[in-house]
């Protein structure tokens, strides 16, 4: 019989019963106090959930379609995951490409980590993104600067003939993003100031060339 009357109750649109229901049926006093600290549950959860959603703030990582295995493992470090969290970013992405590198959900205490290889497109991940971490690549980061995005790209020092390096330089000259490597990953995070970024206005892609050219010293 109580089974029942919970059931009804849970479908009630309100909380509170008439009095002559109360007196009339036995034992529906803790039915309804039962019902009542339910949906009060209920109630603190989805409120936990919408005021999660309302004040997450999104690290996107991605290294491309290569491998970038230093970045993945030195953005997923104490230090680091420390550093995030002290900014008041709650969730962190990461794109791990090729890498031999991928982390476990319970990586990152503090942190909601979700990981991935290879996607069609990884727009959405950085429409959603509160802050970009990428690797130097070109491409990606002049999608990271295209979607307006804060950037924050780490250099792979162990490259030889290092472009990658130039443009970083560059890009970062005219306050567009802030470069850093590995080992200075988690100071640069703690440290950086994402404010006096400006905005990167693309240009017709015979104009970016152009910058990349003048990037890597070649005019």
């Amino acid at each position: 019989m109580y089974r029942t009357l919970v059931l009804q109750l849970l479908n009630r649109k309100s909380f509170i019963l008439k009095d002559v229901v109360i007196r009339d049926l036995p034992g529906l006093r803790f039915c309804h106090c039962f019902c009542f600290l339910f949906r009060l549950c209920l109630i603190s959860v989805t409120f936990s959930k919408v005021c999660h959603f309302d004040t997450m703030k999104t690290v996107f990582v991605t290294v491309g379609t290569t491998s970038f295995d230093d970045l993945i493992g030195t953005v997923t470090s104490h230090e680091s995951v420390k550093a995030l969290i002290d900014r008041g970013y709650t969730d962190l992405v990461l794109q791990v490409g090729r890498g031999s590198v991928v982390p476990d959900p319970d990586t990152c205490p503090g942190l909601t980590l979700q990981v991935f290889r290879f996607k069609d497109s990884i727009a959405e991940d950085m429409r959603h993104s509160d802050l970009v971490i990428s690797h130097a690549g070109a491409g990606s980061c002049l999608e990271a600067l295209g979607a307006n995005k804060p950037l924050l790209v780490v250099v792979n020092d162990k490259l030889m003939d290092n472009h990658q390096l130039e443009l970083a330089k560059q890009l970062q000259a005219d306050s567009h993003l802030i470069y850093c490597t590995c080992s200075t990953l988690p100071q640069t995070l703690r440290d950086m100031d994402l404010s006096a970024l400006t905005t990167y206005v693309p240009g017709q892609p015979q104009t970016f060339a152009n910058f990349l050219d003048k990037a890597v010293g070649l005019v």
